[in-house]
């Protein structure tokens, strides 16, 4: 029997710019921990202490993944960052697609040509880990990316049979 619930877990893209300051507030803590050691100044134990601090919040940030849920005629979004925090990011519903395929698809011709549209990328930046980059295309000129595996492309292909298309 055919399940209305169907989840799939994706790793997002690495954000190098909290990894980079992750790293700077680290070596800045642990020079003012030197300084405050070697000259006795009590104000780089405070400055150590704040950049710890920074460096365990850019930490946070560090490890992204997506969370897709398809429920009910609807496809909701999450991000989980470091495999412990989840936020929601958006909830779409089906009835707004105007199409979804693969990346690359003859389908996606007819859309978005010479508007503004605005990208939004739940995808996985790895194309070799078998998940196949789909793009959807959703109502008030939006262009959404997806990676899917197998089992979530036949779940759509099933449930969405209006707007998805394989090819």
């Amino acid at each position: 029997m055919d399940k209305g619930y169907y989840e799939f877990l994706v790793p997002g893209k690495a954000n190098t710019a909290a990894k980079a300051g992750k790293i700077v507030l680290i070596i800045v803590c642990i020079l003012c921990i030197a300084a405050a050691l070697l000259l006795g100044l009590s104000i780089g134990l405070i400055l150590a202490v704040i950049a710890g601090v920074g460096a365990y919040f850019c930490s946070l940030y560090t490890d992204v993944e997506y969370e897709y849920l398809y429920i009910e005629r609807e496809i909701s979004v999450d991000k989980v960052f470091n495999k412990e925090r989840r936020k929601h990011a958006e909830t779409l519903s089906v009835d707004k697609i105007q199409v979804f395929a693969p990346e690359k698809s003859s389908k996606l011709d007819n859309f978005g040509n010479g508007q503004n549209m605005k990208l939004t990328d739940y995808s996985c930046p790895a194309t070799d880990n078998g998940l196949k980059k789909y793009v959807c295309y959703y109502e008030g000129g939006r262009k959404i990316l997806f990676s899917l595996d197998e089992e979530m492309v036949k779940a759509f292909k099933n449930k969405l049979p209006r707007v998805f298309s394989e090819y």
